[in-house]
């Protein structure tokens, strides 16, 4: 039986901290559709509580307030930094004999779900993905055309029904998002142009790249000066993707 792990920030809710100091969790939009979708498919958690003492126990309240009755198998709750796999071979170990296969993180992350692959997990970008993880469908990164009459409040309205989310505002007529090809195709019917640039973990696994190349300093964006340790040149397209040139060196 399949187990989905939730990381909570920028996933689940985002975070507020109250004047008295107490912590609440405000659940992003269609996150609680997507959890009533799921039924009784067993629900857990993957997320870093932050520092000090209590910041475990502080979130876990804040989440039990959000989600009431969505959370309840503390065996499925993990607290720590999702910095390694590590984490998540607990989580996996945690699934009552589920394979690491039938377990699912669902995280903003790319990093961090890229750690989750390594224990063998299938993971998703975003809640709303969810059931493609579940069966194993890509996500994909897509360039949304609006026609004319189509303005962004419709193409919400659209992605709102269907597998699709708005990653980048590019201008009025231009959107980029992150589609399965079921709602590429509920997008194109709804009237809307869907030009798939690749699979969505493909693409962060090339932007990984780009960071690590860069906490190196064996890179430097377009236009920054390099240094005698440069071999990359990083360009950050229009869309928000990171492509990455190779420096030739002459002798």
């Amino acid at each position: 039986m399949s187990v989905i792990f939730f990381d909570i920030g920028e996933t689940l809710a985002d975070p507020h901290v109250d004047p008295d100091g107490s912590l609440r969790l405000r659940p992003l939009p269609r996150v609680d559709a997507v959890l009533d979708a799921l039924g009784e498919v067993r629900k857990g958690i993957i997320s870093n509580p932050g520092p000090g003492d209590g910041a475990a126990a502080r979130v876990a309240d804040a989440l039990a307030e959000a989600f009431p009755g969505r959370f309840t198998d503390r065996a499925l709750v993990h607290w720590g930094a999702k910095d390694s796999r590590g984490i998540f071979d607990r989580a996996v170990a945690s699934a009552g004999g589920a394979p690491a296969d039938a377990c699912v993180f669902v995280g903003e992350d790319a990093r961090e779900r890229a750690f989750a692959r390594e224990a063998g997990m299938r993971t998703a970008p975003h809640p709303v993905f969810t059931p493609a993880a579940l069966e194993d469908r890509p996500v994909f990164r897509a360039r949304i055309g609006l026609p004319d009459g189509q303005g962004p409040p419709a193409l919400t309205a659209a992605m709102d029904g269907t597998e699709a989310v708005p990653v980048q505002v590019v201008s009025q007529r231009l959107v980029v998002a992150m589609v399965t090809a079921l709602g590429g195709e509920a997008l194109e019917r709804a009237g809307f142009t869907v030009a798939v640039q690749g699979p969505v973990e493909e693409l962060a696994g090339a932007e990984k790249f780009a960071d690590d190349l860069l906490a190196r300093g064996e890179a430097v964006f377009e236009g920054e000066e390099p240094t005698s340790r440069t071999t990359h040149v990083i360009t950050r397209e229009d869309d928000g993707r990171l492509t990455v040139r190779r420096l030739r060196f002459f002798r």
